[in-house]
């Protein structure tokens, strides 16, 4: 993550929010990337992203939540959403086949943060209970349902702005200092902007962001990957419980015998992507694949956000350019079948 985000975020960062970082449950997070394994791939796009640790993205929320609320509870709820990801984040929802609503990497999150004695002994200090901060999604600003904006959505937003190079830092700068607490259709508050053109500038960052999300090579790494995770597990070789330590070990765990070398040297391997009308492998051409790992349809969840702008709408409300670019995001379908290929010789 560039520093300056955190800067951006919020000109004050509490004691609090530091003491719980250091903490071994968030330093765990630490060895866990934002862009679920891709990063391991060889495909240009994804080698060249700066790293960028779920550790990062969580203190990102809990300084944009504080910057809004200026509340203990919200921001530490923001600061620990992301305490029960698995090595490779959102790849175990794929193995799990909840690649749809990618919610079952959520699952430990209240006892990680209660086996947690260090949390806790901050936790007490400030006069919170446990159950006060292990749910994020009770605070609105924190986070709420898709295509709101909330923190965590605002965050890695911005910070792939710039790790995709889609803008820079006086960009995210602009869009940030635009941003309000403001209220949606129904009443509850929503972080809002004050200026259509700049949230329709932020709306259309965040659909780049989402095509990137689902984009062949994304897909089909993501599954890949949860495949070469599930075999190892299969085999012995990694349990539940060790996905729940650092990327490091597990990736140690999948090498540890021939076959997860071989898996693991495949999939880092990985440089292209075919994209075919049917289930024919004779279709691949020259490059090198591998057989066990098929020609197939690949789906995942479309991440989009469709910001407010204060007392006047949502976005796709009030620009037909952007109306008509979501529409057509939302409308593609991925009915293609998918075949990913190293063009060199590992």
């Amino acid at each position: 993550m560039n520093p300056l985000l955190l800067k951006i975020y919020s000109e004050d960062s509490p004691s609090f929010i530091g003491e719980i970082a250091k903490s071994p449950l968030l330093q765990r997070i630490g060895g866990i990337g934002m862009n679920c394994g891709c990063e391991y791939t060889s495909f240009p796009f994804f080698r060249s992203l700066a790293p960028y640790s779920r550790l990062e993205h969580s203190i990102g929320v809990a300084l944009i939540v504080w910057n809004f609320t200026h509340d203990r509870a919200q921001s530490i709820a923001g600061l620990l959403h992301d305490v029960a990801s698995p090595a490779f984040a959102h790849v175990i929802d794929f193995m799990k086949g909840d690649y749809l609503t990618q919610e079952s990497t959520e699952e430990r999150t209240l006892s990680m943060i209660k086996s947690s004695k260090e949390v806790c002994s901050v936790l007490s200090k400030l006069g919170l209970s446990v159950e006060q901060v292990s749910d994020y999604h009770l605070y609105p600003i924190a986070d709420n349902d898709t295509p709101k904006l909330s923190a965590d959505r605002l965050e890695y937003t911005l910070g792939n702005i710039l790790n995709f190079g889609l803008g820079g830092v006086e960009d995210v700068k602009r869009i940030y200092s635009n941003l309000t607490v403001g209220c949606d259709e129904i009443g509850e508050v929503e972080l809002c902007f004050e200026d259509l053109s700049v949230a329709e500038e932020f709306a259309m960052y965040a659909l780049e962001c989402g095509k990137v999300y689902v984009c062949p090579a994304d897909r089909y790494s993501m599954q890949l990957l949860s495949e070469v995770v599930k075999r190892a597990a299969d085999r012995g070789r990694l349990t539940e419980d060790l996905l729940y330590t650092t990327e490091k070990e597990v990736i140690s765990a999948i090498c540890s015998d021939s076959v997860g070398r071989a898996d693991w040297e495949w999939f880092t391997m990985l440089n292209s992507i075919g994209t075919h009308l049917s289930e024919d492998n004779s279709l691949l051409g020259k490059e090198l694949w591998r057989p066990d790992y098929p020609v197939r349809k690949i789906f995942a969840k479309k991440r989009r956000i469709d910001p407010m702008v204060k007392g006047k709408g949502r976005v796709s409300s009030l620009s037909s350019s952007f109306a008509s670019s979501l529409n057509t995001f939302m409308a593609e379908s991925f009915n293609e079948y998918l075949k990913g290929a190293s063009t060199v010789m590992g």
